[in-house]
């Protein structure tokens, strides 16, 4: 019965959906409070079950009841209890339960916590969550119900990819999705107020913990996904322009930029139509991603399916959801104020420059990804798009960007002049020149580009420290008290930025100094690699749970030894994993993948990572940061309904 249960739960879950939506549309618009009440009751319901509806499937997966489709697909009795949990989302149906179970959170969440908004703001928001649950609710049901059963039931199932029996399956796609599906609240909330015609700071106040709550997990999300990439599956990279990574990529640039216009929006009054279309076009570029892996167009690694009818589904979506709140926009920009005027050289000019960077690298991804695709269309061969683009393309708008992030916490709101802003990054100036001329004195001016970039590194992490900084230092007469009073939201700005400066020390040292090398190895052979001396002591076979594995031993001196790595093939009912020996160093990496098998030895791949390992802390201290920020009490409270007026200008009547 359980498949059955969890059946009928969506079933409900897809009526409170439109109960949802068309209760507090209609509600708003007629002002009626009980409507509007009953709209916030079903956005709560539906989240209760909806997530009733995952508690059935996951029960499924962990009591192996291979009478349901999807679990006798991708679980069988042999696979941990970690990876059959997780399985529930290792499939095209599974996934988009996960997706529909976010955005019902989501909801739920606006409905218990928007206690402070305008109850009709809060209601257009549940309004358009509720048009967007049930599109996805009824793609859910209509094209790939996932408590489907099978009769007669199979005694086994077919175990789950085993690219997939991994650690990083049970926290990266919850991560990744509760970033993208975050960003339909930034959404909603922009056509709510579009409907309303009203956007004013208290609209960026109430806005932007929840692109916030959206960034940090995203953030982390990617971040994990390049781990996970580089440890499992034994190329030895950490990104490869696959156009899903490239899918996670582009919300999360439009969402950084979003954060920030947000932040000119509630403390200026500025960018006001600017942060309303990012609003738009961040979820959008989410939806695009949930296209891309179920459509089939362009082939990834990440794919859960290729079937050209859900994808065209997903299209429709995408087409109706962002064409419908384009054409709204379009209606009711032109009668949106503009804001408070500033400088070009002041706060709001620096964040204004920064999105003018973020939406031109999206472009450039966006363009790189869809191309070839574009190209086909038209008639032409195939082109594949891949690394040398982007390093042409993406990279020289990445630079200048970066030499700019110090600047703008750094400059006054409305103006500023150029001898105050140059005196105050003196210091973080002065350290990357350093960083500079050591890495010079290291690599010589062979490695001039290198060495820039390593004082780019420190210019962004000296910048960050300097923003808290400048703030104990004018309060250093009491400097334990301008410590302990200085917002969460400062210091998480701090940690943001000092991570995007230690994530290019990572890409940095791997880039310009790995080095690699390919042989054939032997019991009791040795070679010399990158400073260090590495032995193949021994090949040996052992069993895994659910697989059986040859072993890899490698003895290793010098550079930080001696130490012993193990590099395993495992082979699974259905394919082989390669599982990397990796030795981890703040200085670099040493890497180890053990390939196929020839005459008594095996070919090993090996690879020097130097400060690789950077890009990884340098990921996960942004995403600290934004949790940090997020901890700001000022962030969490609403502003009163009562202060703001309204933004939106009428037209003018033209004369008869």
């Amino acid at each position: 019965m359980t498949a059955e249960v969890g059946q009928f739960a969506l079933i409900l879950a897809f009526v409170l959906a439109m109960v949802q939506a068309l209760a507090t549309l209609w509600g708003a618009h007629r002002g009626e409070p009980v409507l509007m009440a009953l709209g916030r009751a079903a956005a709560t319901l539906q989240a209760g079950f909806v997530i009733l509806a995952f508690g059935c499937l996951a029960a499924s997966y962990i009591a192996c009841d291979f009478s349901v489709a999807l679990v006798a697909q991708h679980s069988n009795s042999q696979q941990p209890l970690a990876y059959r949990f997780a399985a529930t989302w290792g499939s095209h149906e599974g996934s988009m339960l996960l997706w529909v179970l976010i955005l019902g959170i989501y909801g739920g969440a606006v409905a218990a916590f928007g206690g402070t908004l305008r109850e009709t703001l809060q209601a257009r928001v549940l309004g358009v969550q509720g048009l967007i649950g049930v599109a996805f609710l009824g793609f859910l049901i209509f094209t790939s119900n996932p408590f489907l059963r099978l009769s007669p039931a199979p005694a086994e199932g077919t175990e789950l990819n085993p690219l997939l029996q991994d650690p990083g399956l049970v926290s990266h796609p919850p991560l990744l999705y509760l970033g993208y599906v975050g960003f339909s609240v930034a959404f909603a909330f922009a056509v709510a107020a579009l409907i309303e015609g009203r956007v004013d700071a208290a609209w960026a106040r109430w806005v932007r913990p929840w692109v916030l709550a959206a960034w940090v997990p995203l953030t982390a999300g990617i971040t994990l996904g390049s781990l996970w990439a580089y440890y499992e599956l034994g190329w030895g990279g950490w990104w490869f322009w696959d156009p899903v990574e490239n899918a996670s990529l582009m919300p999360w640039l439009l969402g950084t930029a979003l954060l920030h216009s947000a932040l000119v929006l509630e403390r200026r009054g500025a960018l006001v139509s600017w942060t309303i279309l990012l609003s738009i076009l961040t979820f959008s570029l989410s939806l695009v991603g949930t296209f891309l892996v179920r459509s089939g167009i362009l082939t990834s690694v990440h794919s859960f399916a290729v079937d050209p009818q859900r994808g065209i589904y997903i299209l429709g979506i995408i087409t109706v959801t962002t064409g419908a709140a384009l054409a709204l926009y379009a209606w009711r920009a032109p009668s949106l104020r503009t804001g408070a005027l500033f400088a070009p050289l002041s706060r709001e000019g620096g964040i204004t420059l920064n999105n003018v960077f973020l939406v031109a690298l999206a472009a450039t991804v966006f363009l790189g990804t869809f191309s070839p695709v574009f190209i086909e269309i038209m008639g032409k061969d195939k082109i594949s798009v891949g690394p040398p683009y982007y390093t042409r393309t993406f990279a020289p708008l990445a630079i200048p960007l970066l030499a700019l992030v110090v600047f703008g916490p750094m400059l006054n709101w409305k103006r500023d002049n150029v001898a105050a802003v140059l005196k105050r990054v003196r210091v973080p100036a002065a350290l990357a020149l350093a960083a500079v001329l050591i890495g010079l004195i290291t690599v010589g001016w062979k490695g001039v580009v290198s060495a820039a970039a390593l004082g780019l590194a420190a210019w962004l992490v000296a910048g960050a420290f300097a923003i808290p900084g400048r703030r104990w230092w004018a309060g250093r007469a009491n400097l334990r008290r301008s410590i302990r009073t200085t917002p969460p939201a400062v210091l998480g700005l701090s940690l943001a930025h000092a991570g995007l400066g230690l994530l290019l020390l990572g890409v940095t040292g791997v880039t310009a100094w790995h080095s690699d090398k390919v042989l054939t190895m032997r019991p009791g052979d040795s070679t010399v690699f990158a400073g260090r001396t590495l032995t193949l002591h021994s090949i040996n076979l052992a069993d895994g749970p659910n697989y059986q594995a040859r072993q890899a031993r490698f003895d290793i001196t010098g550079r930080g030894g001696p130490y012993t790595l193990v590099a395993e093939r495992r082979a699974y009912a259905s394919n082989q994993t390669t599982e990397a020996a990796i030795h981890v160093s703040p200085l670099g990496n040493l890497y180890i993948s053990g390939g196929d098998e020839v005459s008594g030895g095996i070919v090993v791949r090996l690879w020097d990572h130097p400060l690789i390992v950077w890009i990884w802390i340098g990921g996960f201290t942004m995403a600290l940061g934004g949790l940090v920020s997020l901890s700001d009490r000022r962030l969490r409270l609403g502003v009163a309904a009562r202060a703001p007026a309204p933004v939106l200008v009428p037209s003018p009547v033209p004369a008869e």
